[in-house]
């Protein structure tokens, strides 16, 4: 049975969308893929200063500008016993999910390694995905041709009405490296707006694996739908989505307070 989590996401995807044309793709010999987070896209929170009622008994003292900025170390650093995704990760796992979605066929049977775009992009100096866009040029000696690359600009923890839900938006575009847009879509996926179970973020600041877990079915929903659109020829009337669980349950608040 569809996932109703699962199906729900999708919907949540943007619909700011340039399609591919099947012919397009008879034109690409040797394309490469990058995948990158843009400076100060996160990961934030804005829970409690969006939602201050909601917890303010429960912070206590503490100021909602301070709670979040605490969160925010959470989400992007974890506990010391309890590792979050970092961006890096938040990056390549889109990556990773399109590349095994597509199809075995031309022209992503010729696609540039992904190592190699990697090393000679510097990807592998730093935890972090480069914030500036790459300099392509740089994939000259693979003969690269085109470039698919995702951007993440924005995502993170909101919150309203006591219920938070994780929120990302960026987009997905094909180009020539010599000049002209084959594709493009903007995403902007919300478990709040999709209907999702709420967290609890103290539980979250507790347990980052909770954040991370739940982005990684959000990265996924996303990757299939970029993938099926660089597939026009053969996934274009497809309108399934990937397994995912449908298992996830509202968050029991945590009765002890501050992150």
């Amino acid at each position: 049975m569809r996932s109703t989590l699962g199906f729900v996401a999708v919907l949540a995807v943007g619909c700011a969308h340039t399609p591919l044309g099947a012919s397009s793709l008879d034109s690409l010999e040797r394309p490469a893929f990058i995948a990158r987070i843009e400076e100060g896209a996160g990961p934030k929170s804005i829970v409690f200063r969006d939602d201050f009622a909601s917890y303010a008994p429960r912070l206590k003292k503490l100021d909602a500008k301070e709670a979040d900025r605490r969160l925010t170390l959470k989400l992007e650093k974890g506990t010391d016993t309890e590792r979050s995704i970092n961006r890096y990760q938040v990056a390549d796992t889109i990556r990773a999910n399109v590349l095994a979605e597509l199809p075995k066929s031309a022209p992503w049977t010729r696609l540039a390694s992904p190592t190699q775009v990697a090393s000679l992009l510097e990807s592998f100096l730093v935890d972090e995905v480069p914030a500036n866009a790459p300099d392509i040029s740089r994939l000259a000696p693979l003969g690269v041709d085109s470039i698919i690359e995702v951007v993440v600009e924005d995502y993170g923890l909101r919150s309203t009405g006591g219920k938070a839900g994780i929120y990302l938006y960026g987009y997905a575009q094909l180009y020539r490296v010599g000049g002209g847009t084959l594709y493009r879509r903007a995403f902007f996926s919300d478990e709040l707006r999709a209907g999702l179970p709420g967290l609890d973020p103290f539980e979250v600041a507790k347990h980052p694996a909770i954040f991370s877990e739940r982005l990684k079915t959000m990265l996924q929903t996303i990757a299939h739908q970029i993938a099926l659109d660089l597939s026009p020829a053969t996934r274009a009337a497809q309108r399934d989505v990937p397994p995912v669980k449908d298992d996830d349950k509202p968050i029991k608040p945590a009765e002890d307070d501050p992150l």
